[in-house]
């Protein structure tokens, strides 16, 4: 076994300080996750209790197996916008008989779960991942349909949700449909278009045009249950395939339908007993990173903590020594890890990519790409010496993968860097970030600083006064401006990654998405990566 050393001082005051600053980022973390969990707030909560109802999250618990992990996905969609925290959807994956089950399901206590821009984000980067995963979906349905203030950017996109629902079944991955209230208008298709569907009686309400609508539109006088309840559904229009009595009756109902699936992964388990906790304790993952990200870490004293055994067998350990790169299992699984180890890339770390890469595609392995780059290198010698071909060797490799990549932002992640190292418009399956991580085109000062650069030329060029005090007060303000956009709960909001997690919790998520990718075949390209400039 190649078992990492650590370099690691878990005694000494850098340590400690970067400890200290991570557990007051995962404070901040928290409190504004437990404004997702809060859903509309005491008032709306209490109102859709005492209808005899369960709340979102109650009912994925409720539909999973007992005592299994739930991995909630983008729980910050919508963080900083007009719009509640969460985007009144939980999406995430779960297990349901046995079977690894891509979930969703609508808070109606926010907005009485109406969709805005946020929400239909969200769910379609769900049904992206149940699509490139083969996981089976199950929809937790109540909702008014789409927030209509909102309705000019929701509309036009938002028949993307009911083609994904249809191409998912035309691939053979199941959809069920448990249908706990309003699913009206557009959001009629979703039970409409999926494979099974489940409604509970007196209170299930499907129609596109609700009592009002109809009213207007035809004349006709119809009550909600015989326009579209549960029991006609299930007795006369042939929409719902089961009628449940209540909720958890509904739940029951849908595990059936999972245990009846005959749904197998395509890679399965790894052999029990083959799984070997790293040898250094995960808690010192808080530590790792420094609060000043200018400062550099090794990136082996990551891995050295999320992989089985700690064993690591590095590749090309003399070569482009800025980006570690070597094989491991995580879980069982074998894995393919890339890490920025000085956060510049140059030539060679990027030639040492691009062979790395290939060989994970020929022996059918997934990649793990781990964050902390300022870009590649800039300067004459770095031009002159091609590393714009070498970086984009690296991004074409990157590119044209056709195993399963996971990134994970541990650190920076700036400039095109983020793309080699497979950014979210690279489609990783899976991208989280720690709350250390920073992500922008560059870093504040550097932005702020040619911005500066090229304002005092401008001003040179034209014969004109350079104002000083102007150009400070300027790059104050863009520094500013920067620093709060490439921070992870801004992007996460914005569905730039997946969730941003607890450094400790690396491992286990790592293991459930490698799971995940597992239920579909995993498979490299052989050849096909495009023209490599040489």
């Amino acid at each position: 076994m190649s078992v990492l050393g650590s370099t690691l001082d878990v005694q000494g005051g850098d340590y400690a300080a970067a400890r200290e600053t991570m557990l007051e980022r995962l404070g901040e973390l928290d409190a504004e996750l437990l404004k997702s969990v809060a859903g509309g707030g005491e008032k709306y909560v209490r109102r859709h209790r005492g209808r005899g109802k369960l709340l979102a999250r109650e009912r994925i618990e409720l539909l999973l197996d007992p005592d299994t992990p739930f991995l909630e996905l983008s729980p910050l969609a919508g963080w900083g916008s007009d719009y509640a925290v969460g985007a009144s959807l939980v999406t995430g994956i779960g297990v349901v008989e046995g079977v690894e089950c891509l979930i969703t399901a609508n808070d109606p206590t926010v907005r009485g779960g109406a969709s805005n821009p946020w929400t239909l984000k969200k769910a379609l980067r769900a049904n992206e991942i149940a699509y490139a995963n083969r996981l089976p979906v199950i929809s937790l349905v109540e909702s008014g349909g789409a927030d209509l203030p909102s309705q000019k950017e929701i509309f036009i996109p938002g028949g993307a949700l009911f083609r994904d629902l249809t191409r998912l079944s035309e691939a053979g991955i199941p959809t069920v449909a448990v249908v706990f209230g309003n699913s009206t208008a557009g959001g009629a298709y979703v039970p409409g278009m999926s494979d099974h569907v489940i409604m509970v009686k007196e209170q299930s309400k499907v129609f596109l045009g609700g009592p009002p609508l109809v009213k207007m539109a035809t004349g006709e006088e119809a009550g909600d249950e015989e326009l579209g309840g549960a029991d006609m559904h299930t007795r006369v229009s042939g929409l719902g395939d089961y009628f449940a009595l209540d909720e958890p009756d509904a739940l029951r109902r849908a595990r059936r339908v999972v245990f009846r699936l005959n749904w197998r992964k395509a890679h399965g388990s790894p052999p029990p007993g083959t799984v070997e906790p790293p040898a250094y304790d995960e808690e010192e993952l808080l530590g790792v990173v420094p609060g000043d990200l200018r400062t550099p870490f090794d990136p082996r004293d990551v891995v050295a903590r999320i992989v089985d055994g700690s064993d690591f067998d590095e590749f090309k350990p003399r070569y482009g020594t800025s980006l570690v790169t070597g094989w491991a299992r995580l879980h069982g699984y074998p894995l393919g890890i890339l890490a920025n180890a000085r956060g510049v890339l140059f030539s060679e770390e990027s030639q040492k990519a691009t062979q790395f890469i290939q060989l994970a595609n020929q022996r059918d392995i997934p990649l793990l790409f781990l964050h902390n780059t300022t870009g590649y290198m800039v300067g004459k010698e770095y031009e002159q010496g091609g590393i714009i071909k070498h970086g984009a060797m690296m991004i074409n490799a990157v590119s044209n993968s056709k195993v399963p990549h996971l990134s994970v932002l541990m650190g920076a992640s700036y400039g095109a860097g983020h793309y080699g190292m497979c950014g979210r418009a690279y489609d990783p399956r899976f991208l989280f970030a720690w709350p250390s991580a920073k992500s922008a085109v560059m870093g504040p000062q550097q932005l702020a600083g040619v911005m500066s650069i090229v304002m005092r030329e401008s001003a040179a060029a034209k014969g004109k006064p350079f104002d000083e005090e102007a150009d400070a007060g300027l790059r104050a303000m863009v520094e500013q401006q920067i620093e709060a956009e490439s921070l992870p709960m801004f992007l996460s909001g914005r569905l730039y990654d997946d969730g941003v997690i607890d450094p400790r919790d690396t491992r286990t998520v790592l293991g459930m998405c490698l799971s995940a990718v597992h239920t579909a075949p995993v498979e490299g390209a052989r050849g096909g990566f495009g023209v490599f400039r040489m």
